[in-house]
């Protein structure tokens, strides 16, 4: 093992080296930043890359460094032990983040820490031997547990010693460790004298003040750590609050000041984001660098920035007024990416990529699906088609709205129209309330409900716009995108159409033709029409129609197709929409290979779109590190897809134009794609996630299906047409590893392997 280290430590440096230069290239390109200095922001990894691995292990310290910007600062909260040595850990208590507990049983104390009772494994009543036996876990249990019990307990000089770009000491408790004869006024001292220490920071007034004149202040800046507004700082029996406003005072003994993000824009009470305060400013006035610290990607974000953690930090480094001098955060390669890639760019910025940005139901992340509020978001944020998928009334009007089912998308069970439920096994298992039980103006009348496919995790989409917006008919939804410049085109979906002909008597695809050729979409010079479905024989309907692209849903999972099946597929469509899952499996959220399915699709001539892509970080697999920026550029760099279907636009029309994209040849680390089953790589063999049984492959069977019904088949079935007819067989499939070229990010985690 000595000598592997001695074989990779260069070849971490190349690595480093060469982010190094791609970033400095990219940073010749952002206009002067509103920092302090007119520097850009410092990126701060607090415990490393604790996002992802165990707060303040080597291998979090490590990935920081490698996955984020070169000058990256190393942040370790410093606790003392028994016998003065001091280690990075971010509590005084060791039983919540390590496996003392389990090791030392018994052994829990009850102090008082600031006044308040607490008891656990405290640091201060074990010698650094006596925890050379505990090692370190996820201390935020919604993270994953899969790197527990792997890696030691850092001391400080351990992680000083991995040189990096600069390193951040955090004295959190001085008057605790006081209190049991340690002192930590003279370790920090006695470490400089050995140790570069760039930032020292600490909520309290009277250890800065202690120490100031004892550093040399141009290598270590000093920095005043504010708690939350109403809690009272010790050494000068002031709140937080107070000391905010006395700047002039601050400055006596520090040059910076780090700040929770509520300080700077304060939240109102249902989580929305009020106008920001004055206090970055005021500090930039007075002298103070500003840093501000609880940066999560896996937390609740205000429901302004739709969960995605790169609108987040782009409100406080890109908002025209100020910008902070540095973040404190678990996931330090986002903030990277926002400063380098994303700061600074405009709404027409030459794209950097090919890649079609298609709706889902409009920006039904931000709006209930469907409704014009959705699709007005939508162009507003950049996509270049939005869809509608096309349902129909019981008078024979088709309108936009993603479920045949009213019970998926309208409060319809709450209105005089619940006593029309029926079953209709066709259709979906369980009760519902169709669209063609209901005239389209009584569907008017309905109230829309966004949707919120992650609420069991607590994670609820735009609540003061809930119920927001209005249903449009397919007509006026192909008024609006003709009448947008910014759109290239338009998505029309159509399911269920053999059993509308048949059961309902409702000729769906006749309908969809006919308005389309009444809003002028068959004349050859106007927007693009794509007609979607999971049944060819709709996309026959459409085959002949010079300006439509047929494009083929494959609803199942799949790790392959047959050639047969594509070539069938080829008779009929033009393009063809896969699950997530059909490109990278997982198991346990954890990607486990490639499938050859794009490549595959591709080579008999077809585009690949890809669905469904949401901003939550629940709905992304850890590789993706809770930023769905990431994940939407693993699918383009590592896999090649031809566009997106996305609940949230504006992520991926961003992600077009970020800068970082200009040379593809030297990504940086944080714009490299997840390399699939490399993080798995890093689990130990009792820790892995069970082997999850094969998708099945796409054969010809699953393809091919008759002619649709004709118009006059059948007369509607009294009641809804709900007689049980056996549904179709499903496409199945299964899952196979194909190559895909070895990122920098794979290059990474086959380092930390070695380390």
């Amino acid at each position: 093992m000595c000598n592997l280290r001695s074989f990779f430590t260069p070849l971490l440096a190349v690595l480093l080296l060469q982010s190094l230069v791609v970033v400095v290239s990219a940073q010749g390109s952002v206009s002067t930043w509103k920092t302090l200095t007119g520097n850009p922001p410092l990126v701060i990894a607090r415990g490393g890359f604790s996002g992802l691995f165990p707060d303040s292990s080597s291998v979090a310290f490590q990935f920081a460094m490698l996955t984020s910007l070169p000058d990256v600062v190393l942040w370790c909260d410093v606790q003392l032990t028994k016998d003065r040595v001091g280690i990075c850990a971010p509590d005084l208590r060791l039983d919540n983040y390590t496996s003392i507990a389990q090791v030392m049983q018994n052994k829990d104390k009850l102090y008082l820490v600031n006044g308040i009772p607490n008891r656990g494994w405290f640091t201060v009543d074990f010698t650094l031997n006596e925890l050379s036996l505990v090692f370190l876990t996820q201390g935020i249990y919604s993270r994953s547990e899969k790197f527990d019990n792997i890696y030691p307990i850092q001391t400080v000089e351990d992680v000083a010693n991995l040189k990096p770009p600069g390193l951040w000491l955090n004295i959190q408790h001085d008057a605790f460790f006081t209190q049991h004869n340690l002192s930590m006024r003279n370790y920090v001292l006695s470490l400089s004298r050995r140790v570069v220490i760039n930032h020292l920071s600490s909520p309290e007034v009277g250890f800065l003040r202690s120490i100031v004149k004892r550093f040399n202040l141009n290598i270590t800046k000093l920095v005043f750590r504010f708690l939350e507004p109403n809690v009272i700082e010790p050494s000068t029996n002031e709140t937080y609050g107070s000391l905010s406003n006395n700047f002039t005072f601050i400055k006596t003994f520090a040059s910076g000041i780090l700040i929770p993000k509520s300080y700077i824009w304060p939240l109102d009470a249902s989580t929305y984001v009020q106008p920001h305060t004055s206090i970055v400013s005021d500090a930039h006035k007075a002298g103070l660098e500003v840093f501000v610290s609880d940066f999560y990607n896996d937390v609740p974000l205000s429901y302004n920035y739709s969960y995605d953690p790169v609108t987040e930090y782009l409100n406080f480094f890109d908002n025209g007024d100020f910008s902070v001098d540095g973040v404190l955060s678990d996931f330090p390669l986002t903030p990277s990416a926002t400063i380098e890639c994303f700061s600074g760019l405009g709404k027409n910025v030459t794209p950097q990529v090919n890649l079609l940005v298609i709706s889902k139901n409009g920006a039904s992340g931000d709006y209930p699906g469907c409704t014009d509020l959705a699709y007005q978001k939508a162009i507003l944020d950049g996509a270049d088609v939005i869809d509608c998928p096309v349902q129909i009334s019981k008078d024979g009007i088709p309108f936009c709205l993603g479920s045949i089912n009213l019970y998926d998308s309208t409060t319809v069970a709450q209105s005089s129209y619940s006593n029309r439920s029926q079953i209709i096994p066709q259709i979906k298992a369980g009760n519902g309330i169709f669209t063609f039980s209901l005239a389209w103006s009584e569907i008017q009348n309905l109230t829309p409900v966004i949707s919120n496919p992650y609420s069991k995790f607590e994670l609820i989409r735009n609540p003061n716009f809930r119920n927001s917006g209005k249903f449009l008919t397919l007509s006026d939804f192909l008024a609006l995108a003709k009448n947008t410049s910014s759109l290239s085109g338009v998505l029309i979906s159509i399911e269920n159409a053999a059993y509308l002909i048949e059961k309902e008597g409702l000729p769906v695809t006749d309908k969809v033709l006919d308005v389309l050729s009444k809003a002028g979409y068959d004349d050859p010079t106007s927007k693009k029409v794509m007609i979607e479905s999971t049944n060819s024989s709709v996309l026959m309907k459409f085959r002949d129609k010079n300006n439509y692209e047929p494009v083929y849903r494959i609803e199942e999972d799949i790790q392959d197709a047959q050639d047969a099946a594509l070539k069938d597929i080829k008779d009929f469509a033009n393009s063809v929409v896969i699950s997530k899952a059909s490109v990278f499996p997982e198991s346990s959220s954890f990607l486990i290979g490639v499938t050859n399915v794009v490549p595959k699709l591709q080579s008999h001539g077809l585009s690949v779109y890809v669905e469904t892509f949401s901003n939550e970080f629940v709905s992304q697999a850890w590789d993706f590190f809770s930023d769905s920026t990431v994940e939407i550029n693993s699918y383009v760099m590592g896999a090649n897809i031809s566009g997106v279907i996305t609940e949230f636009p504006l992520t991926s029309a961003r992600y077009k134009r970020n800068r970082c994209l200009g040379n593809n040849s030297s990504l940086p680390p944080y714009m490299s794609p997840a390399q699939p089953g490399a993080l798995m790589q890093l689990i130990s063999p009792g820790a892995m996630p069970p082997a999850e049984p094969p998708n099945p492959v796409l054969t010809a069977s699953d393809v091919e299906e008759g002619p649709l019904p004709s118009n006059t088949a059948s007369a509607p079935v009294p009641g809804g047409g709900a007689a049980a007819v056996p549904p179709g067989a499903p496409n199945g499939l299964p899952k196979i590893g194909a190559c895909i070229f070895l990122s920098n990010l794979a290059m990474i985690i086959a380092i930390l392997l070695l380390l």
